[in-house]
């Protein structure tokens, strides 16, 4: 078979096109993967509204960050990988390299690791973008230990939910900020739910930390939720944001000798830079997911690649009760 299937973005803000094309083959470093499932994420709209310039993707393309799959084939100078291994990674959908949305992609073999065996297809296929920007942020740029209070702003969402897992497992007191409608699922991985529609800074600063605000504060949704971590943040605390790209008075956090980091998870992808990395922090959510200290939130409503439309309608709406994830 020389040709796949594939979901295509023609042009801007165009409904999706699922075409017969060629299909690729593993080249130097890479490995070919048949994709039995793909996540959508908030960044594929911006790319098709032709509104996501840093992710320099330009259209017609494929979409599609994260997949998990079966390797088919491996190409020349790959030693990690054999044909019939299940694997998952954050593998393209920006920087002109094919998406995750097609029945097989080309990818660099460094990008991903072996899918935890105690997830399916469909939650393995969730993890990639939202876990490697979590690990990056609270694991990488902070020294998260039990004993620390730790916010996290947009804690029921992507990266939310499992930077909340991971601060719970270093043994963290962990709030999460979000809507109310988020807060049984919030307390449910073991962080004390904060409703933004009834409570502002000031109210839970002074209620959580009787006033000193937060050691770490992982801020996940930028603008507003950017500002509010300054002014929640302790003295000589932490400051990680996934979104810092705003105008943003830095007053609060300096007045508080507090400390400020941004991540920028597509880097290796648009570089070709550190990708190695990528596939490391994956090896370490695979042992966290099968030594149980870490779990996807999936929206339950399953979506083939013929109703890729719909699947974006869904994440589009603010509706999805998790992850939307087609399965291919």
């Amino acid at each position: 078979m020389s040709t796949m299937k594939a979901a295509l973005v023609e042009a801007q803000n165009t409904e999706f096109t699922i075409a017969e094309i060629e299909k690729p083959v593993a080249r130097a470093g890479q490995i070919l993967v048949r994709i039995k499932a793909a996540a959508l994420n908030p960044l594929d709209l911006k790319i098709r509204a032709n509104e996501a310039a840093h992710a320099r993707h330009p259209l017609p393309a494929i979409l599609g960050i994260d997949m998990a799959g079966i390797v088919e084939a491996v190409g020349p100078g790959v030693t990690g990988f054999r044909a019939g291994d299940e694997v998952y990674g954050m593998t393209g959908g920006v920087g002109g390299l094919q998406g995750s949305l097609a029945e097989f992609a080309a990818v660099d073999a460094d990008l991903v690791a072996l899918k935890p065996r105690n997830l399916s297809m469909r939650e393995a296929a969730a993890l990639p973008l939202i876990a490697i920007t979590a690990w990056e942020g609270l694991e990488e740029r902070t020294q998260v230990r039990a004993g620390h209070k730790v916010l996290v702003i947009g804690g029921g969402g992507g990266v939310g939910h499992i930077t909340v897992q991971m601060a719970v497992a270093a043994g963290a007191e962990v709030y999460a900020v979000d809507g109310g409608s988020k807060a049984e699922y919030i307390s449910s991985i073991g962080a004390t739910p904060i409703d933004y529609g009834v409570a502002t800074v000031d109210d839970y600063v002074a209620r959580y930390t009787d006033g000193k605000g937060f050691d770490i504060v992982y801020d996940t949704i930028g603008g507003k939720g950017l500002d509010a971590a300054f002014q929640a943040v302790a003295k000589f605390g932490h400051v990680v944001t996934s979104l810092g790209w705003g105008t943003h008075s830095l007053a609060p956090l300096s007045f508080k000798g507090a400390t400020y980091s941004g991540v920028f998870t597509l880097a290796p992808l648009l570089t070709g830079e550190d990708r190695a990395h990528h596939g490391d922090i994956l090896r370490h959510i695979a042992t966290r997911v099968e030594a149980g200290t870490l779990m996807p939130n999936l929206d339950p409503r399953p979506f083939s690649l013929a109703e890729v439309g719909e699947a974006y309608r869904l994440l589009e709406s603010r509706e999805a009760e998790g992850k939307v994830v087609v399965e291919i």
